[in-house]
């Protein structure tokens, strides 16, 4: 049985720093990423990356403050998000497929369930 299961979100303050997770099971993906969905929003692309890590994609508004990784031995996709701000408070979801086109949009096969973040200003 495939699963994505976030995990890292919480409560920051503006400013602050958060790593969040997502542990995959059951299966590897070459193509990996973060989407969230902010309160009476539409769910938005924020990153993503190939099997390798050499190819990445942000979202235009969220580049050089967040960082997105893998680490294929553990099966785990990551998110850095550095001077967050209380526009990035959303649910944060990872998601996964056979194809990096398939995540950038918004198509994948797999999705975890989610980890909020709340950002306070």
């Amino acid at each position: 049985q495939v699963q994505l299961v976030e995990s890292g979100g919480g409560l920051v303050q503006a400013g602050g720093s958060l790593r969040l997770s997502c542990a995959a099971s059951g299966r590897t993906f070459y193509g990996m990423g973060w989407f969230r969905q902010a309160p009476g929003k539409e769910r938005e692309f924020v990153a993503a990356i190939d099997r390798s890590g050499a190819i990445t994609y942000y979202a235009d508004s969220l580049k050089g403050r967040f960082t997105i990784s893998r680490d294929n031995a553990k099966n785990t996709l990551y998110l850095q998000m550095n001077s967050l701000k209380p526009e990035d408070t959303a649910v944060y979801y990872c998601a996964a497929d056979s194809v990096l086109s398939s995540v950038t949009a918004m198509k994948s096969d797999y999705w975890g369930q989610g980890t909020q973040v709340t950002v306070s200003s």
